[in-house]
């Protein structure tokens, strides 16, 4: 590329004002990055510029700013408030003419390396994702933005680049001003906040709160105002004192005084419900001590001492981070005292080391201000990332390479056509996205347009993709499904439809097995059925139903070994089944119906059921009930209706108890769950019982009061693997309570 003067490009702009507003903030930018840039660098910027102006020349931004100038101040913040160097530089100044694609990446490579190149080219990816419709999920959001940046210096880029619009904003029209403000406040502010950058997201809200809530803003800003004298009379009136208690103790210290932002007044006064002149911490005084490492502690309470020898403090507002640091880092000691004229005062007291740390962004003030981290990989994520900004050869290939984010690796996130963000586990394919809408559009889902082009369910999605759903009434689960979808929704969704759809297949299968027995004059009874059992090697009738219905057994078969084969009572008793045992009664008499009664299958003159109150599992503690019109009912001993069935008639209550048994069958359970109100936490109960040996037949869930009410309804074997899911469900977090229906306790 032929290298042009800046000073013959800046010819081609119309307006000599704008020729001279670009070489001052040229020149502005140049002292700026002093500090860090050799000749050589100074040479690069300077290309990189040329490579601007000749692309961009006579552009303006959406706020009416000549991009130049706008590229130019992007470049000045990274360089002089957030100490980036060469390449982040050079990437802020071309970054609009990438944006706007008025820049191939391949010539940026081509002139300035690899490093620029990738930055621009994240940048890029960052930029086009649409956050207009997003701003109702800006948590998740926020986490898109940072995992699509490979490099740390994308996002810091991408932040100043907003807090140049906002500053810009009153060149916009009311459309794009309400649009950036928004996004900004929602969006970027809090991204800035979690990143460290203090200022940079208090400035944010206070320019977006300008626009969003004009009059309220203008306000506080008048109050503000009127009250400067008062407030900095205040601010004498309170350190003049002080001063001579600290020079008479002989302590190198300086005083700073800070007045909240207008954002911050305002969320106290709707948090507080109150006016403006009943903020009582409108400032903080700020005493910072230059000592020795071995003296901060005590010179830090010494002087704590002098303030509250001075004015009275409130207890209740002590915090000492100075004898028990914050988990990051953050060391100060704080206290709120009575002031002149009964005016309450904030007073922070820390050495210039831990002020430099707080100042610096490393405090992460998201956690000082008692927010919870996102997750440890965020914690990691920006310790590493401060470190770049803070080591003096930062711009080392090798180190950058280092601290790509890698952040959120485990999960990727993806819009609807609407614009909502759905966020899955990483590897997720589209059968997983359309589960996440609806079951109903994961069961019908078969394929996709994903970013406008069509592909198959099995399509592993990525981040920052657009994903419609496209459906056929004619599609049905597969059991293939199973191998390739990552959500536990998924699985949870797939294996619920093949289980009804294989009681639908048995339901058919009993049906016609009925119809031959009776055309052959063989009665249909649970012998017939257990001796085809044992003749296929099959272990449940559900199965051999099964495999009537699909013709993998013929009818032919089965009526030529009905014919020939003898039924044999001892091969029935033989059969591995649950059964229960009537014990002795109280009476030392045997149940005269007979000695055993089997819960699968009926035995000839014993009618007994399974009671519903409280569905029966093999291995719990039972006992039998004599009804009137329905023989023997099962019972577990701790149902809500024992007490009253023992208690009231003795004389019908038949003990019994559970034989050993190598197989049981399935029997119905039920479980209630309370959790806090968050579908992730369904979407986790899900996955347990994915990956748990019951049948899940249904989940059904109510909100209300931040909670979620929920019933599992499901076929277990046996109580020992009913325990453990019961364990299980409880271990996930946001689960409050799990309880099994028909418990007289629960």
């Amino acid at each position: 590329m032929i290298i042009i003067s800046i000073f013959e490009l800046m010819k081609r702009e119309d307006s000599t004002d704008t020729r001279s507003a670009i070489n001052r903030s040229y020149r502005s930018l140049l002292r700026a990055s002093a500090r860090f840039l050799s000749r050589g660098d100074s040479r690069e910027i300077r290309r990189a510029l040329n490579m601007a102006i000749d692309a961009c020349a006579g552009g303006v931004t959406v706020t009416g700013t000549n991009c130049i100038l706008h590229s130019l101040s992007v470049a000045r913040i990274v360089a002089a408030d957030m100490g980036l160097g060469r390449t982040s530089v050079i990437s802020a100044i071309l970054h609009y003419g990438v944006e706007n694609n008025r820049i191939p990446i391949s010539a940026i490579e081509t002139e300035f390396g690899q490093g620029v190149s990738r930055i621009l080219s994240g940048f890029s990816r960052v930029s086009a994702v649409e956050t207009i419709d997003s701003v109702n999920q800006a948590a998740t959001f926020r986490k898109l933005i940072l995992s699509l940046a490979d490099d740390v210096r994308v996002v810091v880029i991408k932040l100043a680049e907003r807090l140049v619009y906002m500053r810009d904003l009153e060149g916009a029209d009311e459309e794009n001003r309400l649009r950036l403000a928004s996004e900004t406040y929602f969006v970027y502010a809090p991204l800035a906040y979690r990143l460290g950058f203090y200022l940079m997201k208090s400035e944010m809200e206070d320019l977006s709160m300008r626009y969003l809530e004009p009059e309220q803003y203008s306000y506080i800003v008048e109050k503000l105002r009127q009250t400067t004298s008062s407030r900095n009379r205040l601010i004498r009136e309170f350190i003049a004192p002080l001063r001579e208690k600290l020079d008479a103790a002989g302590l190198s210290y300086s005083v700073k005084g800070r007045t909240k932002s207008v954002h911050s007044i305002w969320q106290k006064m709707k948090k507080q419900g109150v006016e403006f002149e009943e903020v009582y911490d409108l400032f903080a005084i700020r005493i910072i001590v230059d000592t020795l490492p071995e003296r901060e502690k005590y010179d830090c309470w010494q002087v704590y001492s002098l303030v509250t020898d001075l004015y009275q403090p409130n207890p209740s507002r002590l915090r000492d981070w100075i004898s028990v640091p914050k988990s990051n880092g953050y060391e100060s000691l704080h206290t709120t005292v009575v002031g002149p004229r009964g005016k309450w005062v904030e007073v922070q007291i820390r050495t210039e080391r831990m002020d430099e740390l707080a100042e610096r962004g490393v405090a992460a003030h998201f956690r000082y201000k008692g927010l919870k981290g996102e997750k440890r990989g965020l914690e990691v994520w920006l310790s590493r990332m401060r470190e770049l900004l803070e080591k003096p050869d930062r711009e080392e290939e090798a180190f950058v390479d280092q601290v790509k984010s890698g952040l959120y690796s485990d999960e990727v996130f993806v819009f609807t056509p609407r614009g909502d963000i759905k966020q899955l586990p990483a590897g997720s394919t589209v059968l997983d996205f359309a589960y996440e809408i609806h079951t109903e559009v994961g069961s019908g889902c078969v394929g996709a347009r994903v970013n406008g082009k069509n592909v198959t369910i099995k399509q592993i999605l990525k981040n920052g993709d657009h994903v419609s759903v496209i459906r056929s009434k004619n599609q049905k689960p597969k059991s293939d499904w199973l191998s390739f979808v990552k959500t536990g929704k998924a699985r949870a969704a797939i294996k619920s439809a093949l289980n009804e759809a294989k009681m639908a297949e048995a339901v058919e299968g009993k049906e016609m097995l009925m119809r031959r027995l009776k055309n052959w004059k063989i009665g249909y009874s649970d012998k017939v059925v257990m001796r085809l059992l044992g003749h296929y090697g099959l272990k449940k009738a559900q199965d051999l139903y099964c495999k009537i219905a699909s013709s993998d057994i013929e009818m032919l078969d089965i009526k030529e070994f009905l014919k020939t084969e003898p039924s044999h009572d001892a091969s029935v008793a033989g059969e591995e089944t649950a059964e229960i045992q009537i014990q002795e009664t109280e009476s030392g008499k045997r149940a005269t119906q007979g000695d055993y009664l089997v819960i699968e299958n009926k035995i000839e003159g014993v009618d007994y059921r399974l009671s519903g109150c409280c569905n029966p599992v093999y291995g719990d503690k039972v006992f039998g009930f004599v009804t009137i019109s329905e023989g023997i009912k099962i019972h577990r001993t701790v149902c809500p209706n024992a007490e009253n069935m023992i208690t009231r008639y003795p004389y019908r209550v038949v003990p019994a108890r559970w034989t050993q048994s190598g197989s049981a069958p399935s029997f119905s359970a039920t479980l209630k769950f309370t959790s806090v109100e968050d579908m992730a936490v369904i979407s986790k109960i899900s996955s347990v019982l994915a990956d748990t040996l019951v049948n899940v037949r249904g989940i059904s869930h109510s909100a209300g009061d931040g909670l979620y009410e929920g019933t599992i309804y499901f076929t277990v074997p046996n109580v020992d693997i009913l325990q453990e899911l019961i364990r299980k469900i409880s271990a996930v977090r946001g689960v409050l309570r799990v309880v099994r229906a028909g418990d007289s306790s629960g």
